[in-house]
């Protein structure tokens, strides 16, 4: 039967026909792809939930950040960062240069579109991609209807949070690294940052740099690493010597170097894993911990390095080591996963996790228009690298149909001239 509800919803869903490819997420990675775009001419729409580009980096980072990685290995396909920004940019720095970067390819996203759903109709052979729009206080829903659908929400679309026993319990402030901005607020505070990826040392730098007192977890094996090596970037020198040595030689070399600039580690409470630093980013993803101070803050006493918690209770931590701390805050530094299976309703490019199943460099492109951009956990060179596989895919096949489509209407003519 047709209910009054569903003659509504279905004047309230407006459907807007997009002449080229749907483009998901206005981070680096969808800005990437959209600039390749526009440079071989193809039009395109991008969705994004926020209401800004790079949404991650302007609202859910934390004051001090810095890229990682020297800018030649950041910057985005086709406009290189500006000459006088530093080795490594600040975080306002690289906001401005995304912000300069949508100015110049003229890349306007649908802000505070958010979807719902996307799925292939196999009848017509379209991706249906259905929206809420989230601003003000009206709802408008959108289904945009395309022949290539690029997904580019990313890995970091939504925080992690662990079910830990007792945290309910704790009474004391708790929240996710997303929502730290800086140290300032917690001088003379006993913080536990869980976490000890890059993130979760730099919070604890930061802490301690505001006369807090932190202690970081470390539940498992973790690879530290110089962030430089005798002025050179490390990654800058992995990626050198990858060129000429096999991965498990670069390896033990960076591990060697890295003893002897900042030596034992382990008897810290920073075990290193079995699999070499290189190789544990190439299978798990799992990036080493580039140091720019927090070791040292580590081996003064200056943050307290603790194994796994067991429970929490009333303004207190047990760890597994039967230790009991006094605490006033936790921050969870505890990563981020990807949310396309929540509405990407496709089960055999992407697997459960929101990965694509194909390992790099084979992740980027599916079945009937589906790509994926900005997963192959290899940051910013990554994502750059598979936005302009992408836009040269898509633009041999527009280019061939825009040619037949003229062709087809330049005959019409001659048709109705010559009748």
């Amino acid at each position: 039967m047709f209910r009054i509800s569903d003659h509504d919803d279905f004047f309230a869903r407006r459907c807007v026909w997009v002449n080229g490819p749907v483009i998901v997420g206005a981070g680096p990675s969808g800005l990437a792809v959209a600039a390749c775009l526009k440079d071989q001419g193809v039009p395109f729409v991008v969705l994004e939930r926020a209401n800004c580009i790079a949404s991650l980096w302007q609202k859910r980072t934390y004051n001090r950040l810095k890229l990682h990685l020297p800018k030649q290995f950041c910057q985005l396909p086709k406009l290189p960062f500006p000459e006088d920004f530093p080795e490594y940019p600040t975080k306002k720095q690289f906001i401005d240069y995304l912000e300069s970067y949508a100015n110049h390819f003229d890349i306007n996203p649908q802000f505070n579109e958010c979807v719902q759903s996307a799925k292939y109709d196999e009848t017509c052979g379209l991706w249906r991609v259905k929206t809420v729009s989230t601003s003000g206080t009206s709802r408008a829903e959108v289904e945009y209807i395309c022949r290539w659908l690029v997904v580019a929400t990313g890995e970091n679309a939504e925080c992690v949070v662990p079910e830990i026993e007792g945290l309910s319990e704790f009474g004391g402030h708790v929240m996710h690294a997303c929502e730290y901005k800086s140290g300032e607020d917690y001088r003379g505070k006993r913080v536990l940052v869980v976490g000890c990826g890059n993130s979760g040392m730099e919070v604890s730098l930061d802490l301690s740099n505001h006369n807090a007192l932190p202690s970081v977890v470390v539940r498992s094996s973790v690879h530290v690493l110089p962030r430089e090596i005798l002025g050179k970037s490390t990654f800058e020198l992995g990626v050198l010597m990858m060129k000429w040595l096999p991965l498990w030689l670069v390896d033990k070399l960076l591990l060697i170097m890295a003893w002897l600039l900042l030596g034992n580690v382990e008897k810290f409470g920073l075990k290193r894993p079995s699999i070499g630093p290189l190789e544990l980013k190439n299978t798990e993803g799992k990036s080493p911990v580039l140091d720019i101070g927090a070791l040292q803050k580590i081996k003064s006493g200056e943050i307290k390095v603790v194994p796994g918690i067991k429970r929490f209770s009333c303004g207190r931590v047990e760890l597994v080591n039967g230790e009991n701390l006094e605490i006033d805050s936790v921050v969870l530094a505890t990563g981020y996963r990807s949310n396309v299976p929540y509405w990407l309703q496709e089960t055999e490019f992407f697997s459960k996790n929101g990965f694509p199943k194909a390992p790099f460099p084979n992740g980027w492109k599916g079945n009937a228009g589906l790509y994926a951009v900005g997963f192959t956990r290899r940051g910013l060179s990554g994502a750059s690298s598979d936005a302009m596989r992408i836009a040269q895919d898509i633009f041999k096949v527009w280019k061939e149909e825009t040619k037949q489509k003229k062709q087809s209407i330049a005959c019409h003519r001659r048709c109705i001239s010559q009748f």
